[in-house]
């Protein structure tokens, strides 16, 4: 083509441009397109050189393709230049048509930027049109608009052309093919982008399929094989909970057969306390610890954990629930709590878990403004003397007092359902109000036991105590070893008449003969009865209950403390 003079172009140069312009729509990978669109401009264009700068996808252009001179192709190909430099040259020179043409008299400014180029200086034109060495000629690349999209689609490309056979610059003909075949050249990039994209969907669609095979199949050997109990479960309608799948693993554990096991739901298995906790942990998938029911009856504890599993992308959910047997580490769990809260000779709950108890059963009360008689908590003999005129304040759950009630009576709070506690009134008859007692024990000659006959002999002693401390009460009262040789009961819904009976009681099973070392000995015992009331604390009371057993114990004589 480059020796045919326009508009006269031999047919076997436009087939040559037709064979080459279907090339390109053949070719079988995108780095081959690339390479037939270079090499097409060389062959078709009458061109010496050819560079395809193709977009990546971060906006800049890489050469992708070199043809014509293989020293400037090892130079230039695989180097970037950035998306910024090359629309400034766009934008620049002259526009043929979609062409952009920059003189050698403008070109010089690019020298400089990080386009890769091979240009070369040469003397100056010999006539008008006569190609210079640093002449440049882009032709721009778009992909086809879509339907009322304009003229052109996205850049993917520019084609840079260099050295005219002719040594001249491109006439109307020359421009149009270029033209056509930059837009050419862009569909089949286009193609093959499409089609290189499609093969890779299509390799990793496969590799999914087999992963999904390899994922289901190592899930099912995971579920199956698991070596703690796994289910899975229905999520949701009327059906949610109900057990569809188990594994041998909790079929074991619960004692049940699978066919068995697909009868009930998890509300079905689970203990009665623990209800609650199931159906929070099963709303939306969690963990929690609860007891599951086995086929003979008892109860195992277990760590159970749900995951909400969706069988398709708008298929039914289920629910995967992971059930690990966690009874051993339960029963040291409540070995070390029942340790910590409890005495470790006696077995008694010990001094924290005795006031624990106690202020469980205490609201702190501001004072009223009622009489001025109202001494602070602690004052027991001032609160009784009021209590006993006015009746007891009640108060509500903000601590603000709203009516006096009848002595003896107990307030009952609407706000947080807390029953107040109060004393029952101290008078010469009995008139039924009842009270928290607090009988505060101490021992009668435990020291001489320890002294005379060792620690062993005075341990066996305070392990006999609390035995018969523990036998002598109601199912539901505390005895708590408080520390040393002293002992505390808490007695729920007594009348001052009945403490006092329950400690004669109790002093009379304690002074009873205790084997200890082979030889038997006897203690005796001084109680203190306390009371307690809403505005004191646990401290308050056990320190009334401790002042009164004093009293009590200097009351006697020294010979009558211990009998025997």
């Amino acid at each position: 083509m480059e020796t045919e003079s326009e508009p006269y172009v031999r047919l076997a140069s436009l087939r040559q441009l037709h064979q080459v312009m279907a090339d390109m729509n053949t070719a079988r990978s995108m780095a081959d397109t690339l390479q037939t669109v270079a090499d097409g401009v060389v062959t078709a264009l009458g061109y010496e050189l050819a560079c395809v700068n193709l977009v990546r996808p971060d906006g800049d252009l890489v050469v992708a393709a070199f043809s014509g001179n293989p020293a400037a192709e090892a130079l230039i190909t695989g180097r970037v230049g950035s998306r910024e430099s090359w629309e400034r040259r766009l934008t620049m020179g002259e526009t043929w048509g979609d062409l952009v043409f920059i003189p050698h008299t403008e070109g010089w400014i690019l020298d400089d930027d990080d386009v890769p180029q091979w240009y070369t200086d040469g003397p100056d034109p010999r006539f008008e049109d006569e190609w210079h060495p640093s002449d440049r000629l882009f032709a721009p690349m778009y992909t086809p608009a879509a339907p009322g999209g304009g003229s052109c689609g996205e850049l993917i490309g520019v084609l840079s052309v260099d050295r005219p056979r002719n040594g001249r610059r491109p006439g109307a003909w020359g421009r149009e093919a270029l033209q056509m075949y930059a837009f050419q050249a862009a569909i089949a990039l286009s193609n093959a982008r499409l089609r290189a994209n499609m093969q890779r969907a299509l390799v990793r669609l496969g590799r999914e399929q087999q992963a999904l095979r390899a994922s289901e199949e190592s899930f099912r050997q995971a579920f199956e094989y698991a070596p703690s109990g796994m289910a899975i479960a229905e999520m949701g309608g009327d059906q949610h909970g109900r057990i569809l799948r188990t594994n041998d693993a909790l079929c074991r554990l619960l004692g049940r057969p699978a066919s068995a096991m697909r009868r009930y739901s998890f509300s079905d298995l689970v203990h009665p306390e623990d209800i609650g906790t199931l159906l929070r942990t099963s709303a939306e998938g969690g963990r929690a610890e609860l007891r599951l029911g086995r086929r003979d009856g008892t109860y195992v504890w277990v760590s159970l954990r749900n995951s909400v599993v969706a069988d398709a992308a708008d298929g039914p959910r289920f629910l995967l629930t992971h059930v690990e047997d966690i009874e051993e580490r339960k029963r040291r769990e409540l070995q070390l709590a029942h340790r910590a809260s409890h005495d470790s000779l006696t077995g008694l709950p010990n001094s924290a878990e005795l006031r624990s108890r106690l202020s469980s059963r205490l609201c702190r009360r501001p004072q009223s403004a009622g009489p001025a008689a109202l001494d602070a908590p602690g004052t027991t003999d001032a609160v009784d003397t009021v209590d006993s005129a006015y009746g007891h304040p009640a108060f509500d759950a903000h601590g603000h007092g709203f009516d006096y009630l009848p002595a003896g009576a107990e307030a009952y709070d609407a706000y947080d359902h807390h029953v107040h506690t109060v004393a029952p009134e101290e008078s010469a008859r009995d008139d039924g109000s009842k009270g928290l007692a607090v009988l505060f024990c101490d021992l009668d000659g435990f020291k001489s036991i320890n002294d005379r006959f060792g620690h062993n002999a005075g341990d066996a002693v305070l392990i006999e105590v609390a035995r018969r401390l523990s036998r002598g009460v109601r199912d539901g009262d505390t005895v708590a070893r408080l520390g040393g040789d002293e002992f505390v009961i808490l007695a729920d819904g007594l009348g001052r008449a009945d403490a006092q009976d329950l400690a004669v009681r109790l002093r009379n099973e304690i002074i009873q003969p205790i084997r200890a070392e082979g030889r038997a000995v006897r203690v005796g015992a001084s109680f203190g009865i306390g009371w307690a009331h809403c505005g004191m604390t646990a401290d308050e009371v056990l320190k009334s209950a401790d002042e009164r057993m004093y009293v009590e114990k200097r009351s006697r004589p020294k010979q009558h403390r211990r009998a025997g």
